[in-house]
């Protein structure tokens, strides 16, 4: 299986990319793109399952996006190292997956974990096309960086539709059958083991299709703004309010 990838998706636990972007992944999987996830801990501070189950239910949750690989790396959970070490680690993997474009947490989200995360591999991704970096490995700038937003939400940039995927999202979603909602399960309720907590997947989901036009979408946010070639057709089937 090759090591390279279009899409490098980031997220700083597993079901992060779940639940942010999932739907662009399986999209982007039907449309012919590869696409490798990593996260950067075990999740090991999580109130429900342990870290054992959670790399089970990732692997699953990945299966079910069709993602090319899903790689894990324990930088910390609960207070996400952003060092040297860990800094070189992401350059060492942005360099062997080869993306056009990474996928980060945005860095100003509630967690800190997720912020953390979202700087450090935007910092990995530029320190990457160094060359006088050695890691033993050609150099490597993806084209861009995109953020996917979990909690605080900026307005997007654009808008992905989802609706051809978000049941394969909410399927990769359900996987982590000891994080969500589960009325059989004896552990602590949690707000995301709440049924509630996937309403709102649905209905934040619903409301940024509603952007776009269409039944469900995922948002994102970049510091550089996709280039449009068909300025009509981006808007089609869409009239002003």
């Amino acid at each position: 299986m090759p090591d390279t990838v279009d899409i490098l998706a980031f997220g700083a636990h597993a079901d992060d990319v779940e639940l942010a972007c999932g739907g662009t992944v399986a999209r982007a999987v039907k449309q012919g793109q590869t696409v490798g996830i990593v996260d950067l801990t075990h999740a090991e501070m999580g109130t429900r399952g342990t870290p054992e189950i959670r790399l089970r239910e990732s692997g699953k949750a990945a299966g079910i996006l069709k993602a090319q690989f899903r790689t894990r790396l324990d930088f910390g959970d609960g207070a996400l190292r952003t060092g040297r070490e860990e800094e070189l680690e992401l350059i060492r993997v942005i360099r062997r997956h080869r993306p056009a474009i990474v996928i980060a947490p945005y860095t100003d989200d509630r967690h800190p974990d997720h912020a953390r995360a979202g700087r450090l591999i935007t910092e990995a991704a530029f320190y990457a096309g160094l060359t006088r970096i050695d890691t033993g490995q050609p150099a490597h700038r993806p084209q861009a960086i995109i953020y996917h937003l979990l909690t605080y939400a900026p307005p997007p940039s654009f808008v992905v539709d989802v609706t051809a995927t978000f049941a394969t999202k909410m399927r990769a979603i359900q996987a982590y059958g000891s994080q969500f909602y589960n009325p059989k399960s004896k552990e602590k309720q949690t707000i995301l083991s709440q049924k509630t907590f996937l309403d709102r997947i649905e209905g934040r989901a619903r409301y940024s299709g509603s952007m776009i036009g269409a039944e469900y979408g995922e948002p994102f946010w970049t510091k550089e703004p996709p280039a449009l070639s068909d300025l009509v057709g981006a808007y089609r089937g869409r009239e002003v309010s």
